[in-house]
């Protein structure tokens, strides 16, 4: 298993990949200590709050370009959902 790290699934650019800058994002990395590297591969999960709702995938790390900031490439249909109350005590991401 990879790091575990929250992204909002929904903050994507147009070519589909996530943008790793929300709070939630920063505050489980730093609590890791992990920096983000090219090539570096996560479990990106995501969690409204709702433990049936929690979503997870596997993603490799990249720097845009166009964003001038941190993306996952995340292969869309690999998405699966958390185990029951896995995220539950996870932080909630907030954007930047």
């Amino acid at each position: 298993m990879f790091p575990l790290v929250y992204a909002d699934l929904n903050n994507a650019d147009a070519a589909g990949r996530v943008l790793l800058n929300t709070v939630g994002t920063v505050e489980d990395l730093g609590r890791q200590q992990l920096v983000l590297t090219k090539g570096l591969r996560l479990t990106l999960y995501t969690d409204d709050g709702e433990a049936a709702d929690g979503l997870r995938t596997n993603a490799i790390v990249t720097k845009s370009a166009e964003e001038s900031a941190w993306v996952a490439i995340v292969d869309w249909t690999a998405i699966r959902k958390s185990p029951a109350g896995a995220d539950a005590s996870l932080a909630y991401g907030r954007a930047v």
